[in-house]
């Protein structure tokens, strides 16, 4: 299953969970589900969806790495933003359990947007 997510600002993360967790079969009884980012300059993680926390993880990753000063910028100005999504990774794997994602209460997935506004497809498999 793929979808696409579109995103408004250049460093933003958005909640995925339920279109990720829609790729579950019902009658999966136990499994793992793996959603992987298709783009160099955006993440996925699994972290608690609040909103202070998700501004928290934002300005984390931006006074983490700089906006400037990197090599890769002479050819697109954006190494910041692969730098970030590096740190992040582009793959979450999650245990299915009776049919449904088995994540923790405060548990959501979040696609981290380090290159937007842009349009950004998400693949999601489940064995």
């Amino acid at each position: 299953m793929r979808f696409t997510v579109d995103t408004e600002a250049r460093l933003t993360t958005v909640d995925v969970t339920d279109r990720v967790s829609s790729a579950v079969p019902d009658d999966l009884e136990s499994g793992l589900l793996t959603a992987f980012v298709e783009h160099t300059t955006a993440a996925l993680v699994v972290q608690e969806n609040e909103p202070r926390l998700r501004g928290d993880l934002e300005n984390f990753l931006s006074d983490l790495v700089p906006d400037e000063g990197h090599a890769h910028d002479e050819l697109d100005g954006n190494a910041d933003s692969h730098l970030r999504a590096t740190l992040l990774g582009p793959s979450v794997t999650i245990p299915v359990e009776d049919g449904a994602l088995a994540t923790g209460t405060w548990q959501s997935i979040l696609l981290v947007e380090c290159d937007g506004p842009r349009t950004r497809r998400v693949s999601v498999t489940v064995r």
